[in-house]
């Protein structure tokens, strides 16, 4: 099951109380308080890991609660301190506070902020502080009190709801109508083996493929599930699939040149085009390919004519995925676009997104 976008409740761990006590020692009379100080609270984690590919694990635990601290004891005895709940996510999970506390249950209508990005791996973010430890008598002691009984309790640790959302981490993303061959092809440049079928989305999330080039260099590609028209009004499931290519640097439009599912290539690219730019104009300026798939089937020449033609400034392979055929000029072509561009990526994909990403 993969699972990218979850409501969780995260729960820190309270603060133990402080204790009141006083020095009970054979040979030392009046000994004066020693309550010790409570435990502080476990904070509540996330930390970002490679080996994470999605948020199922949540999916089953949505409640994450970290434990209490210890109260305090005597002989000025604090109390146990709390280990932190750490809970591994993706690379790439944005986190939002929902501050409907659990009354939209589909989130579609309701967009807060997000107060994290978490991008790299091993880079961790707090969702939730335990609460401090409270205060022993020994705290209170003074020339005019010197046999106190008062203390504190500890402090609560915080909580609510939160909203996590993946967003796939890829150098490019493979862009295209249902059955255009983006699985296909990803399985033909990489190690992936995406589900392969004669009909469309059989592709229901985003599978990352690491195609390898010449001097151990590697980068890695997205298969984004099929866009079609009316995507950015989150017609199908429009934006649940073009979030995932918000990430990434190189849009590469895949398209049946042929026109074997009855549509036109260049009214598709067109269409594809005109949604992306729709949902987040930010990703329309964004370089992009053309990579013309299934040139072995009838009309595939006629229409690649035209569709150069159409777009005369814009580099356009053509390939045949089933066939294997122009795989290996793609992939030199691949090397030249992912390396040849700026490394340095856009704000957004830097784990800098605006309140706004992905709203429009």
């Amino acid at each position: 099951m993969f699972v990218d976008r979850i409501k969780v409740f995260g729960q820190a761990g309270n603060g133990g109380r402080g204790c009141v006590s006083f020095r009970r020692e054979k040979f030392v009379p009046k000994g004066g308080p020693d309550g010790g100080d409570g435990g502080r609270g476990g904070d509540v984690i996330l930390r970002a890991d490679v080996h994470v590919d999605n948020l199922s694990n949540l999916f089953y635990e949505p409640i994450i609660k970290a434990k209490n601290g210890g109260h305090g004891m005597g002989k000025k005895m604090h109390g146990r301190g709390a280990v932190p709940k750490v809970v591994k996510v993706p690379v790439g999970t944005v986190v939002f506070r929902d501050e409907t506390d659990g009354t939209h249950a589909t989130h579609k209508s309701y967009e807060p902020a997000p107060i994290a990005d978490l991008t790299h791996d091993g880079e961790e973010f707090v969702l939730c502080e335990g609460g401090k430890g409270g205060k022993g008598n020994v705290h209170f002691k003074s020339s005019k009190n010197r046999a106190p009984i008062q203390y504190t309790e500890g402090e609560e640790g915080e909580q609510g709801y939160f909203l996590l959302e993946l967003r796939t981490m890829a150098d490019a993303a493979l862009v295209g109508y249902p059955n255009a061959g983006k699985s296909t092809l990803l399985g033909k440049i990489s190690a992936a083996h995406p589900k392969v079928a004669p009909y469309p989305f059989t592709t229901l999330h985003p599978i990352v493929g690491v195609p390898e080039f010449d001097g151990y260099r590697r980068a890695s590609i997205a298969d984004v599930p099929g866009l079609i028209e009316g995507a950015h009004r989150n017609v199908g499931l429009g934006h649940d699939f073009l979030r995932h290519i918000t990430r990434c640097r190189l849009l590469l439009f895949v398209l049946d040149i042929a026109g074997s599912e009855g549509r036109h290539p260049i009214e598709d690219l067109q269409n594809l085009r005109r949604e992306i730019d729709l949902y987040d104009p930010r990703l329309s300026q964004r370089p992009w390919y053309i990579i013309a798939n299934k040139m072995d089937l009838p009309g595939a020449e006629e229409n690649f004519r035209a569709l150069r033609q159409r777009f005369p400034s814009v580099e356009i392979v053509a390939i045949s995925a089933a066939r294997s055929e122009g795989i290996g000029d793609l992939k030199d072509r691949l090397e030249r676009w992912l390396f040849a561009e700026t490394t340095e990526a856009p704000e957004e994909l830097a784990g800098k997104i605006p309140a706004t990403a992905g709203c429009e």
